[in-house]
């Protein structure tokens, strides 16, 4: 009987062959996941990230429009991310974002502070970013920011309504509806209100401050609680035009929505112009209302970073500043067509009408 021994050193090769073939499948499967965390970009074709905070207002809806369009007319993949109003989930979707090495960025944070933190990650990547119409805390990381002068034009929108309050021989009594003040748009504009008051200490009582936290809820219930404890309110500034309805559901009932004209009518200004702040200065219930250029705003930001990912900046730095202006009962006539709403507005009608 011939008995074949197992042939030891055959086996150790065998094994080592096994464990060869694992290795390269392991190492095979690893880059295939990888493949398939991002997003592979088109040879020659820029891709921009687009990361809004939510859209729930009519000039963050607009601002979408603008921008996302004008990106594919303009051959740009983007890739749309809605961080529905928090930080962090925002902070995570450009992490990811920043690891599918797209070109660049442009952002609407959801506060300064944050925004600040999402320019250092796509500085340490070396992705150019730009914020739009919502700017960082602090200068510390560079990146390219469009806003609009909200001290200025708030203060313009308010002097107009001074101008209207100095007609009566009676002291006013002002009030303010002041957006989340983690927001630097809505601490300026909260500044340019004060500027315009405090300008006319004998024609004003003591400002009422009401938080509104750019939510509809909050501020109806703020603004009900504050006309109760003083009804005589009879001047109202509010941070955001979006927060007219709001103003109106509380007016109506104590009889204090009047036209312009009316006995009882209340001074009412706001800011960012849209649609209905437009329509609402059209049937005389508001003053005067400060405008944003929204497609000077959008045009600016994506040229802004289109021209650094061209020219190979990685951490571009320029901040873009909007005029914007006061649209007033005065001037209506003359510039309603530089009102974003407006156009919006009209636009949509002419739609209609074919």
């Amino acid at each position: 009987m011939i008995i074949n021994l197992p042939d030891i050193n055959g086996r150790i090769k065998m094994n080592n062959k096994k464990r060869l073939i694992l290795e390269l499948l392991l190492i095979f499967v690893l880059f295939a996941a990888a493949g398939c965390s991002r997003k592979d970009k088109e040879p020659g074709r820029i891709t921009i990230c687009f990361a809004f905070h939510d859209l729930e207002t009519e000039y963050w809806v607009a601002a979408h429009k603008a921008i996302t369009e004008t990106l594919k007319a303009r051959n740009v993949k983007v890739l749309q991310r809605n961080g529905h109003q928090d930080a962090n989930r925002q902070l995570e979707q450009i992490r990811d974002a920043i690891a599918q090495d797209v070109d660049g960025i442009i952002m609407i944070p959801q506060d300064g502070e944050s925004a600040v933190t999402i320019i250092g990650e796509a500085n340490k990547a070396g992705i150019p970013i730009g914020v739009f119409n919502r700017p960082p805390a602090n200068r510390s990381n560079p990146a390219l920011v469009v806003v609009a002068d909200n001290a200025k034009i708030a203060e313009q929108t308010v002097a107009y309504m001074v101008k209207t309050a100095s007609q009566f021989n009676r002291k006013m009594t002002p009030l303010i509806l002041v957006g989340d003040l983690g927001d630097q748009n809505a601490i300026e504009r909260r500044n340019g209100f004060y500027n315009a008051v405090k300008a006319h200490p004998g024609l004003f009582k003591e400002p009422i401050e009401v938080p509104t936290k750019w939510d509809a809820a909050t501020t109806l219930a703020n603004l009900e609680a504050a006309l109760q404890v003083e009804p005589g309110v009879n001047f109202i500034f509010t941070s955001s035009d979006f927060l007219y309805p709001q103003i109106k559901a509380v007016l109506e009932p104590l009889g204090k929505w009047k036209p312009i004209g009316d006995a009882g009518h209340v001074i009412l200004g706001g800011l960012d112009g849209d649609s209905t702040a437009y329509m609402l200065m059209k049937e005389g219930y508001v003053d005067a209302t400060g405008v944003q250029d929204l497609f000077f705003e959008a045009d600016a930001i994506m040229d802004a970073l289109l021209g650094a990912i061209q020219k190979g900046q990685a951490r571009p730095e320029k901040w873009i500043q909007d005029p914007g202006f006061a649209l007033t009962q005065e001037n209506m006539a003359e510039r309603e067509m530089d009102m974003w709403g407006c156009r919006i507005l009209k636009q949509a009608e002419a739609g209609k009408a074919q």
